[in-house]
């Protein structure tokens, strides 16, 4: 038997950020300045920990570089008083997303050169919010399915799920309180759901893929991964189009099972645990009704993998043609399939998101939803490193665009996590993380966290 090592600051603190007037947030993992105890402590135990679980590509002289940056944000940012809401908070960035001084690889072995490009929007703003960037963290290759070699914080032989792996590792294991992820079918929400973090993915476009290597443009979602959801929302504030707080405030949700073939998807622990979470609301007063839903799922289901297809094969077109043998045979099959795809078949995949969107809120005003819940992956993370686990549970909200969120929900038996996911209408991001704040409380133990408590892991 081993440990994980979990860094000692994190392990005393609370849930990551607590309101204070202003409507600013203190967070416990902070580096406030360039010779901060804590930045000290975050290098000394750092290295432990990510060669455990491999959630960031290897850096050279990453704390170098990272004391720099404070040092440039101290001066920025001399007078307290005028310090932005993330100053000094560490964060990991998936890497498909380009960060000014970093490579980007995504995951694959082709030249990186090819790779590079202007930073992503969306870092851009965290860092004007004060961020400092600890580094890439490790993706499938190009977000699909080919992993990389991170293993989950809860045991190390099980997936972290993917494609956003290191992110949700990161956070899990508390090197970082935030990454950044993409979501084009499971990505964000999945491997929430396998680390035990909060994973939320935004409504379709709401924040900006500039800067991002794609894997399918019309799917993509960027999305992040925290541990604590009023922190969640201060993170969505920042990199979320026309973020109104206010929304934030909403009466209790009604809360819809989406029943039919979708569900039937998920296994016989997932479907109980998540029996067992339906109880806990209920019994807290929150109304939850059945609903039949998406009758033609197995459809849904193909048109969004073809899509992702049609769309992998546009983007890496003329990198395929000339790197073919640097691909993972995944990845390589994904595009070829796409490249015989008939454009009429892709104009219908296009337009199902469309449709499938109309059925689901037009579904949710009938029966006078507020969002729909289900569980966020089929099952606790699969004792396996060669996969990243089954995105089904994801699919059809991606496909439609809606924004999600994975939400703690406790541990199973084998004390791995599962999350419950949740889903608004479009655009309903804010009342939607005001939702997850109102039924988190009832669904999972504050404490069955990896940085609150020791626990032992078992190392291969």
């Amino acid at each position: 038997m081993g440990k994980l090592l979990v860094l000692d600051y994190a392990c005393k603190m609370p849930p990551l950020a607590k309101k204070q007037k202003q409507g600013r947030f203190t967070l416990k993992v902070r580096i406030t300045t360039s010779n901060d105890k804590l930045l000290s402590t975050l290098e000394a135990q750092f290295e432990a920990v990510n060669a455990q679980i491999h959630a960031f590509n290897p850096e050279e002289g990453r704390f170098e570089r990272l004391r720099h940056d404070m040092t440039v944000l101290e001066r920025r940012f001399s007078d307290p008083a005028t310090r932005p809401p993330l100053y000094g908070v560490p964060i990991g960035v998936k890497d498909i997303f380009h960060v000014d001084g970093l490579p980007t690889q995504a995951g694959s072995r082709l030249p990186a050169h090819l790779l590079s490009g202007p930073e992503a929007e969306c870092v851009r703003q965290l860092k004007a919010a004060g961020a400092l960037v600890l580094g890439k963290t490790v993706t499938t290759e190009f977000a699909y399915f080919a992993p990389g070699p991170t293993r989950n914080p809860h045991n190390l032989n099980h997936t972290p799920g993917g494609s956003s792996s290191g992110s949700a590792a990161a956070v899990a294991a508390c090197l970082c309180p935030l990454a950044l992820g993409t979501q084009t079918i499971g990505s964000v929400v999945r491997p929430a759901s396998f680390c035990g973090v909060v994973g939320f993915k935004p409504t379709s476009g709401r924040v900006s893929t500039a800067g991002v290597i794609p894997l399918s443009p019309s799917l993509d979602h960027v999305g992040f991964f925290a541990q604590d959801l009023a922190f969640a929302a201060v993170v969505a504030s920042i990199i979320c189009r026309d973020w109104d707080s206010q929304k934030l405030q909403a009466d209790p949700p009604v809360l819809g099972v989406p029943v039919g073939p979708y569900l039937q998807r998920a296994s016989r622990e997932a479907l109980d645990h998540f029996e067992a979470t339906q109880q806990k609301l209920e019994q807290a007063g929150f109304e939850i009704r059945p609903v039949e839903a998406m009758p033609d799922f197995e459809q849904i289901a193909e048109q969004h993998v073809g899509l992702v297809a049609a769309e992998a094969a546009e983007v890496h077109q003329e990198w395929f043609a000339r790197y073919a043998d640097l691909y993972h045979p995944k990845t390589a099959a994904l595009i070829r399939r796409g490249l015989e795809m008939p454009a009429e078949q892709i104009k219908r995949y296009r337009a199902g998101r469309e449709e499938l969107r109309a059925h689901l809120e037009a579904l949710m005003a009938q029966h006078g939803l507020s969002a729909w819940i289900s569980p966020a992956a089929v099952g606790t993370a699969p004792p396996t490193l060669d996969s990243t686990g089954d995105p089904i549970m994801n699919l059809p909200w991606t496909y439609a665009g809606l924004p999600a969120v994975s939400l703690p929900a406790g541990f199973l038996q084998n004390r791995l996590p599962l999350g419950l996911q949740l889903v608004a209408g479009w655009d309903q991001d804010e009342k939607l993380l005001g939702w997850t704040q109102t039924l988190a409380p009832y669904l999972s133990d504050p404490d069955e966290k990896l940085c609150d408590e020791d626990r032992d892991y078992k190392i291969p």
